[in-house]
């Protein structure tokens, strides 16, 4: 698992690569991710919008934004947590990914927090040691 703390917001990420969905022969590799984002500060937030940096083993970026998460902009107390799993694909048999959400205070304050760079690798790859 990885983790990263912002602004007293922690979000966990574990990656799962999915065998019965890829298909290697055919440069086909899918992947699921379970974040959890949990709300250790004092103030209430709202998760407004998504931003992710995906990287290829092939140096190949791709970047995903939108609103919310899985449709959602959930609200989180201090002390609540929200957690969802999503996915994606890639043509190579490794990558990286990592991003960032917006959040919003009550006040109307919106910041950054960091999703950590967390590893995509099949189990199925050799190993490289660099």
């Amino acid at each position: 698992m990885y983790s990263q703390k912002t602004r007293s917001i922690e979000v966990t990420v574990k990656p799962m690569y999915l065998d019965d969905q890829s298909s290697p022969s055919d440069d086909h590799y899918v992947w699921a991710y379970w974040v959890r984002i949990e709300n250790q500060g004092s103030e209430t937030v709202q998760l407004r919008s998504r931003y992710w940096h995906i990287t290829d083993a092939a140096g190949r970026i791709q970047e995903v934004r939108g609103a919310g998460v899985i449709g959602e902009q959930p609200i989180l107390q201090p002390g609540q947590s929200f957690e969802y799993t999503s996915g994606t694909p890639l043509p190579t048999p490794s990558g990286i990914m990592l991003g960032r959400y917006e959040m919003e205070s009550e006040q109307g304050e919106r910041f950054e927090i960091d999703i950590p760079a967390f590893s995509l690798d099949s189990p199925y790859q050799e190993k490289l040691i660099n």
